[in-house]
C-alpha cells in the first residue's frame, strides 16, 4: 500500500533525525546487505540507508532494488541517503522509530 503524503511528511520529520543503520557500497545488493535490510526494517520499521556509490544514476537503480527486495516504500532521498519504510504488524514498541516518537 503506497504512503499518503501525510505519512511521508510525517516519516520525514522523524527519519531528519535518525543515523543510517545500512550502508550499501558499490558492489550493491549482496545477501548480507539484504538480510541485514530484513532485520532492520523489522527491528525499526523506518531505516535510514547510506548509499557509497558515486554515479546517481547507479544509486537511484540501487534504491529502488532495495525497495523491491526488502519490500518497502521509498520515503524519501536526499543526496547519498534514503529513507525507507516498511510496516510490521507485530512492532517492538521500544525498537520501532515509528511508535518512540508518537
Amino acid at each position: 500500500m503506497p504512503l499518503t503524503p501525510e505519512q511521508k511528511k510525517q516519516y520525514k520529520s522523524i527519519g531528519h533525525h535518525l543515523k543510517p543503520v545500512l550502508i550499501v557500497a558499490e558492489n550493491g545488493l549482496t545477501d548480507g546487505v539484504i538480510a541485514e535490510l530484513d532485520r532492520a526494517l523489522g527491528d525499526h520499521e523506518l531505516i535510514k540507508v547510506k548509499f557509497n556509490i558515486i554515479e546517481r544514476g547507479d544509486r537511484v537503480d540501487t534504491i529502488e532494488a532495495l525497495c523491491k527486495a526488502g519490500k518497502a516504500e521509498h520515503v524519501q532521498t536526499i543526496g547519498k541517503m534514503a529513507l525507507l519504510y516498511r510496516k510490521n504488524p507485530k512492532p517492538n514498541k521500544q525498537l520501532s522509530n515509528i511508535h518512540r516518537h508518537q
